[in-house]
């Protein structure tokens, strides 16, 4: 029997008072799709309360309809106990409700203080509620430890700070009850970490937090109590301290879960990716690689290191095609392919390499189209996937409805607006376009960003099996267990530069001093 509900006295930190937030008899449905069955979730005020489940079990929707963006078929919101109508965003803040998105909702190329204070301006006379905002806003810092340039323009601003914005936005606002939606996905661990921090701050000053991720460590080291989804339906909610991982991760997926990787020992091919002093320097003159060379052989994962913006994304772009390189040369199967121009991303595919780009988003999908159309986007010209000088739509879509299975993307409709997948389910369209072209190289950049517990653990024998057919995997990922888990051998990056290589057993404090700058074994020495 599942345990849909825990009232509200058993919620820590609730005591008598009646819950922050109260979801009775939530229902909606999208079409055929039923995105939420029956919810009924109680939430305590000044408590951390988690919402852990697999892509498309129904958690964003959920929230969605707490916040106004979507309204409920059935069912009832209370808020501190009363009965409560959300039909807008605009209604959820009025009843002391914010949300900071997985995607940001933010415009770049305002500052932080105009971003903030955007909606709620303070009338025409724009000077003085101005002043007040700078005041507000610098208060509302130094409490949370939420420190941000007023000034900065926000599009200049590195992910961290960004998410910054969007929770000083929504405490600007009044918000009482702060909804995050897997925050952590964009974060480097040291950023997390002082989110976590932030967090528990808020909570113990009494605001509520739900937390939306599907990152089993995040719930057990800062939440209080955690509901578990699956398939649009609440399945059970409990007291954080009295589960575990194992356990949270079976009541997602509905059967054990396998929380390590499970490989054998790598059987070392020929070199099939060599990179030679690379070095390469963007539009405004700043080199993002510097003298970089490593091998990847067949049969091996090598994977990258290192925090987010120190040459990672750069290599990867210039390996496939995307970004052209100042100097150095790049063999694939001991060929070069042209790396400082006249080379380009079909002209690297067509050497059986394949990457999955970090950003599923800015490179990786077209949101607006159709998921069948994305499942062949830079391979349409195909001949499997023409008729004549035509496409053939038929075999894209019978194309597509064989990905969606074996990689089980929810909803199952090749007819779908990509736009509406979750976040995970649109990176599982990416990976089955990529995977399914059996490369003998595979580029892969945050191959598990966003995606939940029982996809990562498909997505990891994936990589496994192409690994143990002779594939070789360049991989980069900021969660540093991925990377242990997955690699034969770490290389890691720090300013443009590969400072070091590891072998799999290196500690994550060994790995996070490299990534600073600091190799320990010089300084041992």
């Amino acid at each position: 029997m599942t345990d849909k509900t825990m009232s509200p006295p058993d919620l820590p930190g609730a005591g008598t008072a009646p819950p922050a937030i109260e979801l009775i008899g939530i229902d909606k449905s999208f079409g055929p799709v039923r995105a939420n069955r029956d919810i009924n979730m109680a939430v305590g005020k000044g408590t951390i309360h988690g919402i852990v489940g697999e892509n498309g079990a129904g958690k964003s929707t959920l929230m969605s309809i707490l916040y106004g963006f979507y309204q409920a078929d059935a069912g009832e919101i209370r808020i501190n106990g009363q009965p409560a109508v959300i039909r807008s965003s605009e209604q959820a803040i009025a009843a002391g409700i914010g949300m900071v998105h997985q995607h940001f909702m933010l415009v770049y190329p305002f500052t932080v203080l105009e971003n903030v204070i955007l909606g709620v301006e303070g009338g025409a006379l724009l000077g003085e509620g101005i002043a007040d905002a700078h005041k507000e806003l610098e208060r509302l810092e130094r409490e949370y430890e939420l420190q941000v340039d007023p000034e900065a323009i926000v599009g200049e601003l590195p992910v961290g700070l960004q998410q910054r914005v969007e929770i000083l936005k929504a405490l600007y606002r009044g918000a009482e009850t702060l909804i995050l939606d897997e925050p952590t996905s964009v974060l480097t661990p040291a950023e997390a970490d002082h989110l976590f921090r932030v967090l528990k701050q808020l909570r113990d000053q009494g605001k509520t937090v739900i937390l939306i991720t599907h990152k089993l460590r995040e719930i057990m080291a800062v939440t209080d109590n955690v509901s578990v989804m699956r398939r649009g339906e609440i399945v059970a909610t409990m007291k954080t301290a009295e589960t575990s991982p194992e356990k949270l991760a079976e009541l997602m997926v509905g059967r054990s879960v396998l929380l390590q990787v499970d490989k054998g020992p790598a059987k070392i091919g020929r070199p099939l990716l060599e990179v030679e002093n690379l070095t390469a320097v963007d539009e405004r003159g700043v080199t993002r690689l510097a003298d970089v060379s490593f091998t990847v052989h067949a049969g091996e994962i090598v994977g990258i290191a290192g925090v987010a913006g120190n040459g990672q994304s750069a290599l990867l772009e210039v390996i496939a095609g995307i970004r052209h390189a100042k100097s150095g040369r790049i063999l694939v199967d001991g060929k070069p392919i042209g790396v400082t121009g006249g080379s380009s991303p079909a002209a690297v595919r067509a050497r059986a390499l394949a990457h999955v780009p970090e950003d599923r988003h800015g490179m990786g999908l077209v949101t607006a189209f159709e998921e069948s159309e994305n499942s062949i986007l830079g391979y349409h010209s195909d001949t499997q996937y023409l008729s004549g000088p035509f496409l053939n739509i038929e075999s894209i879509r019978a194309d597509a409805l064989e990905k969606i299975e074996k990689y089980d993307i929810r909803p199952p409709d090749n007819r779908l607006k990509t736009a509406n997948f979750s976040g995970g389910n649109q990176q599982k369209i990416v990976l089955a376009r990529e995977m399914e072209r059996d490369p003998d190289i595979l580029l892969v950049g945050q191959p598990t960003r966003g995606v939940d517990i029982g996809a990562i653990e498909f997505i990891h024998r994936q990589l496994i099996a192409m690994r143990d057919a002779g594939k070789a995997i360049l991989l980069v990922s900021v969660e540093l267990d991925e990377i242990r888990s997955l690699s034969d051998r770490i290389l890691v990056m720090f300013a443009g530069r590969v400072v070091g290589e590891r072998g799999p057993d290196a500690s994550e404090g060994e790995l996070g001093l490299m990534m600073a700058g600091i190799d320990s074994r010089e300084e041992a020495a």
